[in-house]
């Protein structure tokens, strides 16, 4: 090799080596977590940060101050479809999830700025909505900062975050009801509408203790369609509720019948619920 190849040659491998990493794991690493509620869905990206023997709120965290929620970038909450916030109407869209830690109360904020990096850019004329709750003590210390759904319904779900010894908690809420009865109503009177139209309808007028006349009829029409333990399922615990003990005690052993040849045990104690209701 000559003198000049062989110095383009190590010109190029230290350019490789300058150009190296060495990747390891993040300090803080990020998550995701999301949660259906109503008919939309709420997202919270983050960092992670650890304790590592630190003592955080009142000392790394400071009280009284506008926190980042987390570690690196603000944590950010995604709504799909507007949603209530601690009672309060929000559009659909991201925001930035700051908070205001305090011994005996917590700041919640939710601001516009989702590009800002921790609480550097932070402007309170940003603000969307700011409420105050209380923190709860956790009786195990969580190492990392956590967020999560919890008490979730189908139509509500608190988010929750926990660091070091503490917890806060708020209620996100998406009330769907006028959103489901319109696709009821236009769904049900289509002359080509499906089985599993009226089933759909039949459940929900069943489980929000609406009128069951129109329950029952919707369930009739799944059962002439389709004659399946779980459509038996379906009529006779609407009749079941209605006091009709006679159509459900026939509908529940028939379908029993069919649940126990098929080894549903879900289905066998679903029917076995409603003989032993009308007794």
């Amino acid at each position: 090799m000559t003198k000049s190849l062989w110095t383009l040659a190590l010109v190029a491998s230290l350019a490789g080596s300058v150009q190296a990493q060495i990747r390891t794991p993040q300090a803080s690493p990020m998550a995701t977590v999301s949660q259906g509620i109503g008919l939309s869905k709420a997202t919270v990206e983050y960092s992670r940060p650890a304790l590592k023997g630190r003592k955080m709120f009142g000392d790394q965290v400071p009280y009284g101050k506008v926190w980042r929620t987390g570690a690196n970038m603000a944590t950010k909450l995604t709504l799909d479809a507007e949603m209530s916030v601690n009672g309060k109407a929000v559009p659909a869209g991201s925001y930035a999830l700051f908070t205001i830690p305090g011994q005996n109360e917590w700041t919640i904020i939710l601001n516009k700025n989702t590009k800002a990096f921790g609480a550097f850019d932070y402007k309170e004329a940003e603000d969307v909505l700011r409420f105050t709750v209380k923190p709860e003590k956790l009786s195990t210390p969580a190492e990392y900062f956590t967020v999560e759904f919890t008490d979730f319904t189908p139509t509500t779900a608190n988010l929750a975050m926990r660091w070091e010894n503490v917890q806060v908690k708020f209620p996100l809420k998406q009330d769907s009801d006028a959103q489901i009865m319109a696709q009821i109503d236009a769904e049900v009177s289509k002359p080509d509408a499906k089985p599993g139209v009226f089933s759909a309808a039949a459940n929900y007028y069943f489980d929000t203790n609406r009128d069951l006349t129109k329950a029952r009829a919707w369930a009739d029409k799944v059962v002439e369609a389709d004659k399946k333990y779980w459509t038996y399922f379906l009529r006779g615990k609407i009749a079941a509720k209605q006091g009709d003990c006679k159509t459900a005690r026939a509908d529940a052993e028939a379908g029993l019948k069919m649940a126990q040849e098929a080894g549903d045990d879900a289905y066998i104690k679903n029917h076995k619920g409603i003989l032993a209701t009308c007794k």
